[in-house]
């Protein structure tokens, strides 16, 4: 891999988090945000359909940004009809003032990084986890960790990063900062999660299996890295099993029928969130409609490809890119051929 720009991230963000899980310190970065939206657009758009009056004013609290291209973004990739839609949903290690300043740093970064391909028929989803170290173009900034596209642009740079890296166009986007986490799962009344392994982390204990965790255990179970072998490459995994636990008990008949705790469950995350101008309430609405028949067990998971750990010619540690396993996944997402695609590299990565 050639090295062109090594950029220290805003603020105090020289990232210390080596992908040499030995080398890593901790930090409250790995947020479980995307799994509210995540399962908001595939569940809980049906049910805004017959309660939109009582729940669009909750859903409007979110903060909403318009996403544009700049000169030094390049052109965007090319729409094709019957390809079915892409959303990217990102996760934000934000903090309040207070803490940030007490923690040295500024802004945000996304931590977490999922594209969600839905399949033109509607009745599958793709979610693609990213590393969050992996060096890519970050457009004007040189070739950077791909988390730090937030840091420097906002929800716009995050957007064409991503673009440019998989060749498709976002449809769209949604981000969820810190605070929203725990009182999420807790609306829910606690998520199934299957865990890896036995392990204890903050005070809390895990066993290997299905555990159901309360807010403050999920956001301690998807911070952990530390305790495996492979570091964040396990963490993006235990993220995607809050997703899945998540989504199970939001597209859950009992949280679909129970407009008040669906009302509670938005209220909770919506002033947290930031979307596109596009992701309106009539949007999740049609959406949700559309998808009406998927289930928990048409939702499939997976990485992006990448390669091993590297370090850049300042001496930064990254994840390398696999351009050539890239490739693939591109035009798997390109011509909506993922059930191929997921039969084959499922658990690869």
């Amino acid at each position: 891999m050639t090295d062109s720009t090594d950029v220290d991230l805003p603020g105090d963000w020289e990232d210390d988090d080596q992908p040499d899980p030995g080398r890593r310190r901790g930090r409250r970065a790995a947020l479980i945000a995307l799994g509210v939206v995540a399962a908001l657009v595939l569940g809980v758009g049906l049910v805004i359909g017959n309660y939109l009056s009582g729940l669009q004013n909750s859903y409007e609290k979110r903060t909403v940004v318009d996403i544009t291209r700049g000169a030094s973004d390049g052109e965007r990739p090319e729409e094709i009809e019957g390809t079915g839609h892409n959303y990217l949903l990102l996760g934000s290690d934000k903090r309040s003032a207070e803490d940030a300043a007490a923690q040295g740093v500024s802004g945000q970064r996304s931590d977490v990084m999922m594209l969600v391909h839905i399949t033109e028929d509607n009745e599958n989803v793709y979610i693609m986890s990213f590393p969050r170290d992996l060096y890519v173009d970050v457009p004007g900034h040189g070739r950077d960790r791909i988390n730090s596209a937030l840091a420097y642009g906002g929800v716009g740079l995050a957007v064409t990063t991503v673009e440019n890296f998989t060749g498709v166009p976002i449809d769209h986007v949604a981000l969820i900062d810190f605070e929203g986490i725990e009182g999420l799962v807790d609306t829910l009344g606690g998520v199934d999660v299957a865990i890896p392994e036995s392990f204890e982390a903050q005070g809390h204990q895990f066993t290997e299996g299905t555990q159901t965790l309360n807010g403050e255990e999920a956001l301690a179970f998807v911070r952990e890295r530390k305790q495996f072998s492979d570091g964040d490459f396990q963490r993006n995994r235990n993220q995607q099993a809050v997703l899945q636990g998540i989504a199970d008990k939001l597209i859950s008949a009992e949280t679909l029928s129970d407009p008040g705790k669906l009302a509670d469950t938005i209220d909770s995350i919506s002033p947290f969130l930031t979307t596109d101008d596009g992701l309106s309430a009539t949007a999740m609405v049609e959406l949700g409609l559309s998808m009406r028949s998927v289930r928990s067990a048409d939702l499939h998971f997976l990485s992006v490809p990448h390669a091993g750990p590297t370090t850049t010619s300042g001496g930064a540690s990254v994840v390398a890119t696999d351009e050539e396993a890239m490739d693939v996944l591109r035009e798997a997402l390109r011509t909506d051929d993922m059930g191929t695609y997921y039969a084959q590299h499922a658990g690869t990565y």
